[in-house]
Protein backbone atom coordinates (compact mmCIF):
# COMPACT_ATOMS: atom_id res chain seq x y z
CA UNK A 1 0.00 0.00 0.00
CA UNK A 2 1.33 3.31 -1.01
CA UNK A 3 2.27 5.98 1.92
CA UNK A 4 -1.22 7.96 2.29
CA UNK A 5 0.70 10.49 3.65
CA UNK A 6 1.52 14.29 2.36
CA UNK A 7 -0.29 13.27 -0.93
CA UNK A 8 -0.16 16.16 -3.22
CA UNK A 9 -3.02 17.23 -5.70
CA UNK A 10 -1.42 17.04 -9.03
CA UNK A 11 -0.83 20.66 -10.84
CA UNK A 12 1.17 19.67 -14.31
CA UNK A 13 -1.62 19.28 -16.53
CA UNK A 14 -0.19 21.78 -19.42
CA UNK A 15 -3.77 21.65 -20.67
CA UNK A 16 -2.02 24.53 -23.48
CA UNK A 17 -0.79 21.37 -24.88
CA UNK A 18 -2.56 18.70 -26.28
CA UNK A 19 -0.49 15.01 -26.52
CA UNK A 20 0.80 14.49 -29.22
CA UNK A 21 0.16 11.19 -31.51
CA UNK A 22 3.14 10.39 -33.16
CA UNK A 23 2.75 8.88 -36.84
CA UNK A 24 5.06 6.24 -37.45
CA UNK A 25 7.44 6.44 -39.93
CA UNK A 26 6.59 3.57 -42.32
CA UNK A 27 4.11 3.48 -45.12
CA UNK A 28 0.81 2.08 -44.72
CA UNK A 29 1.74 0.94 -40.88
CA UNK A 30 0.06 3.62 -38.69
CA UNK A 31 -3.10 1.36 -37.80
CA UNK A 32 -0.41 -1.59 -36.44
CA UNK A 33 -0.18 -2.32 -32.90
CA UNK A 34 2.97 -0.88 -31.03
CA UNK A 35 4.23 -4.33 -30.74
CA UNK A 36 4.47 -4.85 -34.36
CA UNK A 37 5.55 -1.18 -35.10
CA UNK A 38 8.48 -1.48 -32.87
CA UNK A 39 9.50 -4.74 -34.21
CA UNK A 40 9.54 -2.51 -38.19
CA UNK A 41 11.50 -0.38 -36.03
CA UNK A 42 14.16 -2.37 -35.73
CA UNK A 43 14.01 -3.58 -39.28
CA UNK A 44 13.75 -0.14 -41.01
CA UNK A 45 16.04 2.60 -39.77
CA UNK A 46 13.30 5.11 -38.27
CA UNK A 47 16.16 7.95 -39.44
CA UNK A 48 16.19 6.86 -43.17
CA UNK A 49 12.77 5.02 -43.48
CA UNK A 50 15.06 1.90 -44.96
CA UNK A 51 16.83 -1.13 -44.29
CA UNK A 52 19.76 -2.74 -45.58
CA UNK A 53 18.76 -6.72 -45.14
CA UNK A 54 21.22 -9.47 -45.85
CA UNK A 55 19.66 -12.36 -47.15
CA UNK A 56 21.73 -15.76 -46.36
CA UNK A 57 18.65 -17.92 -46.36
CA UNK A 58 19.43 -19.51 -49.73
CA UNK A 59 20.38 -22.54 -48.45
CA UNK A 60 16.68 -23.51 -47.68
CA UNK A 61 15.75 -24.72 -51.45
CA UNK A 62 19.09 -24.49 -52.69
CA UNK A 63 21.98 -26.09 -49.99
CA UNK A 64 25.20 -24.58 -49.63
CA UNK A 65 25.73 -22.37 -52.04
CA UNK A 66 28.76 -20.35 -53.20
CA UNK A 67 29.20 -17.59 -49.87
CA UNK A 68 27.31 -19.71 -47.78
CA UNK A 69 29.59 -22.75 -47.15
CA UNK A 70 30.34 -21.47 -43.71
CA UNK A 71 28.31 -18.98 -42.40
CA UNK A 72 30.10 -18.82 -39.10
CA UNK A 73 33.18 -17.84 -41.30
CA UNK A 74 32.02 -15.93 -44.21
CA UNK A 75 28.71 -14.22 -42.65
CA UNK A 76 28.75 -13.37 -38.99
CA UNK A 77 31.98 -10.36 -40.32
CA UNK A 78 29.19 -9.21 -42.55
CA UNK A 79 26.54 -8.57 -39.65
CA UNK A 80 27.24 -5.50 -37.80
CA UNK A 81 26.79 -3.87 -41.43
CA UNK A 82 22.97 -5.24 -41.77
CA UNK A 83 20.35 -3.88 -39.95
CA UNK A 84 18.69 -6.82 -40.21
CA UNK A 85 19.84 -11.00 -41.07
CA UNK A 86 17.33 -13.04 -42.88
CA UNK A 87 17.94 -16.74 -42.39
CA UNK A 88 16.56 -19.84 -41.47
CA UNK A 89 15.99 -21.16 -37.46
CA UNK A 90 18.31 -24.08 -38.52
CA UNK A 91 21.49 -21.46 -39.56
CA UNK A 92 19.95 -19.27 -36.87
CA UNK A 93 20.24 -21.42 -33.42
CA UNK A 94 23.27 -23.61 -34.84
CA UNK A 95 25.27 -20.70 -36.29
CA UNK A 96 24.20 -17.29 -35.00
CA UNK A 97 25.03 -16.41 -31.03
CA UNK A 98 22.57 -14.90 -29.02
CA UNK A 99 24.56 -11.79 -28.29
CA UNK A 100 23.27 -10.94 -31.63
CA UNK A 101 21.61 -7.17 -31.76
CA UNK A 102 20.76 -7.11 -35.22
CA UNK A 103 16.91 -7.70 -35.90
CA UNK A 104 15.89 -11.30 -37.74
CA UNK A 105 13.88 -11.95 -40.15
CA UNK A 106 12.96 -15.75 -40.31
CA UNK A 107 12.25 -18.26 -43.42
CA UNK A 108 8.91 -19.56 -42.59
CA UNK A 109 8.19 -21.30 -45.92
CA UNK A 110 9.41 -24.25 -47.30
CA UNK A 111 9.35 -27.81 -48.69
CA UNK A 112 10.37 -28.26 -51.80
CA UNK A 113 14.17 -28.04 -53.49
CA UNK A 114 15.52 -26.68 -56.79
CA UNK A 115 14.88 -30.27 -57.94
CA UNK A 116 11.42 -29.97 -57.79
CA UNK A 117 8.49 -27.57 -58.35
CA UNK A 118 9.53 -24.61 -55.72
CA UNK A 119 6.15 -23.44 -55.77
CA UNK A 120 4.96 -26.26 -53.62
CA UNK A 121 5.59 -24.29 -50.33
CA UNK A 122 3.63 -24.47 -46.86
CA UNK A 123 4.43 -22.82 -44.03
CA UNK A 124 7.07 -24.42 -42.22
CA UNK A 125 7.88 -22.74 -39.05
CA UNK A 126 5.44 -22.66 -36.33
CA UNK A 127 4.25 -19.44 -34.73
CA UNK A 128 5.46 -20.47 -31.76
CA UNK A 129 8.99 -20.82 -32.77
CA UNK A 130 8.81 -17.32 -34.27
CA UNK A 131 8.29 -16.67 -30.93
CA UNK A 132 10.87 -18.30 -29.04
CA UNK A 133 13.44 -16.87 -31.28
CA UNK A 134 12.40 -13.85 -31.05
CA UNK A 135 12.12 -12.91 -34.44
CA UNK A 136 10.78 -9.33 -35.60
CA UNK A 137 9.01 -10.65 -38.94
CA UNK A 138 8.42 -14.09 -40.71
CA UNK A 139 8.86 -14.49 -44.32
CA UNK A 140 6.76 -16.50 -46.35
CA UNK A 141 7.12 -16.73 -50.49
CA UNK A 142 4.03 -16.41 -52.87
CA UNK A 143 4.20 -17.80 -56.44
CA UNK A 144 1.99 -15.56 -58.59
CA UNK A 145 1.67 -16.83 -62.02
CA UNK A 146 3.06 -20.06 -60.72
CA UNK A 147 1.86 -24.07 -60.45
CA UNK A 148 0.83 -23.47 -56.80
CA UNK A 149 0.37 -20.21 -56.91
CA UNK A 150 -3.32 -20.19 -54.22
CA UNK A 151 -1.72 -22.60 -52.05
CA UNK A 152 1.08 -19.77 -51.97
CA UNK A 153 -1.23 -16.91 -50.99
CA UNK A 154 -3.57 -19.14 -48.06
CA UNK A 155 0.31 -19.51 -46.71
CA UNK A 156 1.02 -15.94 -46.51
CA UNK A 157 -2.66 -15.04 -45.51
CA UNK A 158 -2.36 -18.18 -42.56
CA UNK A 159 1.07 -16.57 -41.67
CA UNK A 160 -0.53 -12.84 -41.64
CA UNK A 161 -3.34 -13.86 -39.42
CA UNK A 162 -0.62 -16.53 -36.96
CA UNK A 163 1.69 -12.88 -36.81
CA UNK A 164 -1.30 -10.47 -36.28
CA UNK A 165 -2.31 -12.47 -32.86
CA UNK A 166 1.09 -11.65 -31.85
CA UNK A 167 2.67 -8.81 -33.02
CA UNK A 168 5.01 -10.50 -35.88
CA UNK A 169 4.86 -8.55 -39.31
CA UNK A 170 4.97 -10.87 -42.34
CA UNK A 171 7.22 -10.47 -45.12
CA UNK A 172 5.55 -11.83 -48.87
CA UNK A 173 8.96 -12.25 -51.41
CA UNK A 174 7.49 -12.56 -54.31
CA UNK A 175 8.73 -15.08 -57.08
CA UNK A 176 8.36 -15.34 -60.51
CA UNK A 177 5.91 -17.73 -62.15
CA UNK A 178 7.09 -19.56 -65.16
CA UNK A 179 4.50 -17.88 -67.20
CA UNK A 180 5.12 -14.67 -66.31
CA UNK A 181 7.37 -11.92 -67.54
CA UNK A 182 9.88 -9.83 -65.20
CA UNK A 183 8.16 -6.76 -65.94
CA UNK A 184 6.60 -3.72 -64.01
CA UNK A 185 3.50 -5.32 -64.74
CA UNK A 186 3.38 -8.95 -63.50
CA UNK A 187 5.22 -7.10 -60.27
CA UNK A 188 2.07 -4.45 -59.43
CA UNK A 189 -0.02 -7.18 -59.72
CA UNK A 190 2.22 -9.46 -57.78
CA UNK A 191 3.03 -7.36 -54.76
CA UNK A 192 -0.60 -5.43 -54.92
CA UNK A 193 -2.12 -8.95 -54.29
CA UNK A 194 0.52 -9.60 -51.41
CA UNK A 195 -0.56 -6.02 -49.89
CA UNK A 196 -3.97 -6.45 -50.29
CA UNK A 197 -4.60 -9.36 -48.59
CA UNK A 198 -2.31 -8.31 -45.69
CA UNK A 199 1.47 -8.30 -45.81
CA UNK A 200 3.19 -5.47 -44.26
CA UNK A 201 6.06 -5.20 -46.39
CA UNK A 202 7.22 -7.12 -49.66
CA UNK A 203 10.48 -8.54 -50.98
CA UNK A 204 10.46 -7.70 -54.92
CA UNK A 205 12.50 -7.55 -57.87
CA UNK A 206 13.83 -4.29 -59.02
CA UNK A 207 12.70 -3.32 -62.66
CA UNK A 208 14.19 -0.71 -65.21
CA UNK A 209 11.05 0.31 -66.80
CA UNK A 210 8.64 1.25 -64.44
CA UNK A 211 9.60 -0.07 -61.01
CA UNK A 212 8.30 3.54 -59.68
CA UNK A 213 4.63 2.49 -60.23
CA UNK A 214 5.38 -0.38 -58.66
CA UNK A 215 6.28 1.08 -55.47
CA UNK A 216 3.74 3.61 -55.80
CA UNK A 217 0.42 1.29 -56.03
CA UNK A 218 1.91 -1.14 -53.51
CA UNK A 219 0.57 0.54 -50.10
CA UNK A 220 2.56 -1.00 -48.15
CA UNK A 221 6.82 -0.97 -48.18
CA UNK A 222 8.67 -2.67 -50.80
CA UNK A 223 12.53 -3.47 -50.18
CA UNK A 224 13.94 -4.74 -53.56
CA UNK A 225 15.91 -8.26 -54.00
CA UNK A 226 19.11 -8.51 -55.11
CA UNK A 227 19.24 -11.11 -57.23
CA UNK A 228 21.88 -13.06 -58.77
CA UNK A 229 25.29 -11.84 -58.35
CA UNK A 230 26.37 -8.99 -61.15
CA UNK A 231 29.59 -6.29 -61.22
CA UNK A 232 29.75 -3.93 -57.82
CA UNK A 233 28.95 -1.25 -59.77
CA UNK A 234 25.67 -2.74 -61.00
CA UNK A 235 24.55 -3.85 -57.86
CA UNK A 236 25.09 -0.86 -56.38
CA UNK A 237 23.23 1.30 -59.36
CA UNK A 238 20.24 -1.00 -58.78
CA UNK A 239 19.88 -0.28 -55.40
CA UNK A 240 20.45 3.08 -55.99
CA UNK A 241 17.67 3.91 -58.61
CA UNK A 242 15.20 1.46 -56.43
CA UNK A 243 15.09 3.71 -53.31
CA UNK A 244 14.85 7.07 -55.28
CA UNK A 245 12.51 5.36 -57.20
CA UNK A 246 10.51 4.34 -53.83
CA UNK A 247 12.02 1.09 -52.49
CA UNK A 248 12.37 1.25 -48.97
CA UNK A 249 15.71 -0.63 -48.57
CA UNK A 250 17.40 -3.76 -50.44
CA UNK A 251 17.40 -7.39 -49.12
CA UNK A 252 21.00 -8.40 -50.67
CA UNK A 253 22.55 -11.45 -50.58
CA UNK A 254 24.84 -12.70 -53.26
CA UNK A 255 25.87 -9.02 -54.47
CA UNK A 256 27.29 -8.92 -51.31
CA UNK A 257 28.87 -12.18 -49.65
CA UNK A 258 29.52 -13.29 -53.43
CA UNK A 259 31.44 -10.09 -53.86
CA UNK A 260 35.27 -9.92 -54.16
CA UNK A 261 34.92 -7.71 -50.84
CA UNK A 262 31.99 -8.58 -48.83
CA UNK A 263 32.63 -6.50 -45.91
CA UNK A 264 33.27 -3.70 -48.55
CA UNK A 265 30.28 -4.12 -50.56
CA UNK A 266 27.90 -4.29 -47.32
CA UNK A 267 29.04 -0.86 -46.60
CA UNK A 268 29.55 0.71 -50.19
CA UNK A 269 25.20 -0.92 -50.04
CA UNK A 270 24.49 1.12 -46.87
CA UNK A 271 25.98 4.24 -47.88
CA UNK A 272 23.26 4.39 -51.19
CA UNK A 273 20.82 2.78 -49.17
CA UNK A 274 20.84 5.19 -46.18
CA UNK A 275 22.72 8.45 -47.05
CA UNK A 276 21.67 8.49 -50.80
CA UNK A 277 25.20 7.78 -52.33
CA UNK A 278 25.58 7.69 -55.57
CA UNK A 279 26.47 4.39 -57.13
CA UNK A 280 30.22 6.38 -57.96
CA UNK A 281 30.47 7.59 -55.04
CA UNK A 282 29.50 4.42 -53.14
CA UNK A 283 31.93 2.13 -55.86
CA UNK A 284 34.40 4.62 -54.76
CA UNK A 285 34.02 3.61 -51.35
CA UNK A 286 34.34 0.00 -51.42
CA UNK A 287 37.44 0.23 -53.42
CA UNK A 288 38.90 2.38 -50.82
CA UNK A 289 37.45 -0.17 -47.99
CA UNK A 290 38.28 -3.03 -50.12
CA UNK A 291 42.16 -1.97 -50.74
CA UNK A 292 42.22 -1.14 -46.77
CA UNK A 293 41.13 -4.94 -46.15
Amino acid sequence: MADMDDVREGKQYHTDKPQETEGFFLKGSNALDWGMKNRLARIFNPRSGRTVMLAIDHGYFQGAVTGLERVDINILPLVPYADTLMLTRGILRSVVPPSLTQSIVLRASGGASILKELSNEEIAVDIEDSIRLNVCAMAVQVFIGGEYEKESIINMTRLVDAGTRYGIPTLAVTAVGKDMVRDARYFRLATRICAELGAHYIKTYYVEDGFETVTASCPVPIVMAGGKKIPEIDALTMAYNAVQQGAAGVDMGRNIFQSEAPEAMIQAVRAVVHDDETPDRALDLFNTLKHKG
